[in-house]
């Protein structure tokens, strides 16, 4: 987060908030609705104890002082006056909302980043690690993971609140040869979002590796930030359409059809990019005019062929007893193709919803601040 500083103009009656990148002089309205006092907000809950909607639109500032300690001392139009600590300011201005920044990877990287034992969890220090690394990486592999069966929801619950679908609060991953969905045969699966079709997709998922006796059925992932990165510098006209047109997602078994239009390019209320929702086997083309749907095609042809350059996809043998962790929109994951006759290879896998991640490490971090 770029540094703020806070200036009153005691004459003008104004507070001004300067960042690196931009100047804001604050509303009274906004300045009014963050009051600190103890009759206005509840010291436990922080929850209002007043409802601002019913300021006056015009509400103005009578008086700004800065006071000897750094606070400021407010009186409004509406006859209140408030001490202000700024510091209870500055996540207004963070558009990371207290989580680290995501860092772009490629298959290069040092991947101890993402190594991760179990048992080490159990600290507070090394969980709060652990999901920093998360947060900024968009995958951990967690070692030392019993091979008892629901073991991987165990694993979720550390870190948010394992999410049940209708396969259930975990699911197995298997060679089925008439299973309803393609992740339950040996072929080769492509860098994917799971579940697209469902409203919200899946946050995080996490893969459980209990067996695996085969040469094949190496697991991949790739950073699709890093991706995007190159498909904008090459095509961005496709990039802005995979940005802004949605597509239709659909999945069917006997018992229940999931439908959702999603954007292919992911970005948050924000602005700032969160990844992708691609799924080859699971995506049709939007309307657009014949020359749209070209870029549009060209574009998501050349995410593909990106995901599985060896530049930015990681191929490994996740082993028995390791759980893969990661960002479902971020982190793309795959698979090779096994023999099935060769050896056995059983998964399972859970998912959870990004906040729970995110709320983890902002208490995390409050409770090692605060020692």
């Amino acid at each position: 987060m770029d540094a703020v500083q806070f200036f009153v103009d005691s004459t003008q009656k104004t507070v001004t908030a300067k960042a690196e990148h931009a100047s804001y002089e604050l509303s009274p309205l906004w300045l009014r609705e963050r009051c600190q006092e103890e009759d206005v907000l509840d010291v436990i809950t922080q929850q209002r104890l007043f409802n601002p909607h019913n300021l006056p639109a015009d509400l103005t500032l009578v008086e700004a002082t800065l006071l000897s300690n750094g606070d400021i001392a407010l009186t409004f139009s509406d006859g209140y006056r408030g001490v202000y600590d700024t510091t209870q300011f500055l996540p207004d201005f963070d558009i990371h909302d207290g989580v680290p920044a995501q860092v772009a990877w490629k298959s290069d990287i040092d991947k101890s980043v993402f190594q991760v034992n179990l048992a080490d969890l159990d600290s507070q220090p090394c969980l709060l690690d652990a999901v920093e690394r998360f947060l900024k990486y968009g995958v951990i592999i967690i070692s030392g993971v019993p091979n008892d069966k629901e073991m991987v929801t165990r694993v979720g619950d550390i870190f948010g609140h394992v999410r049940t679908t209708n396969f259930g609060s975990y699911f197995e991953v298997f060679s089925q040869p008439n299973s309803t969905d393609l992740a339950y045969r040996s072929v080769a699966l492509a860098a994917h979002t799971d579940n697209p079709y469902r409203d919200p997709t899946p946050g995080i998922q996490l893969l459980h590796c209990l067996v695996n006796d085969t040469s094949g059925g190496l697991s991949t992932l790739v950073d699709s930030l890093a991706v995007l990165e190159q498909l904008k510098r090459e095509q961005p006209e496709g990039y802005e359409l995979l940005t802004r047109v949605p597509i239709r997602y659909r999945y069917v078994d006997k018992d229940i059809e999931l439908v959702a239009r999603q954007t292919v390019i992911q970005t948050d209320t924000m602005g700032q990019l969160v990844g992708v929702t691609y799924s080859p086997r699971l995506d049709y083309l939007p309307l657009l005019s014949v020359a749209d749907t070209q870029r549009f095609h060209r574009a998501r042809q050349r995410l593909g062929e990106l995901f599985a350059d060896p530049i930015y996809q990681w191929e490994f043998s996740l082993q028995p007893g390791q759980v893969q962790m990661f960002h479902n929109s971020r982190v793309l994951h795959g698979r090779t193709s096994f023999d099935a006759s060769e050896g056995f290879r059983q998964l399972q896998g859970c998912y959870i919803d990004i906040d729970g991640p995110k709320g983890l490490y902002r208490s995390l971090k409050n409770k090692r601040n605060t020692k």
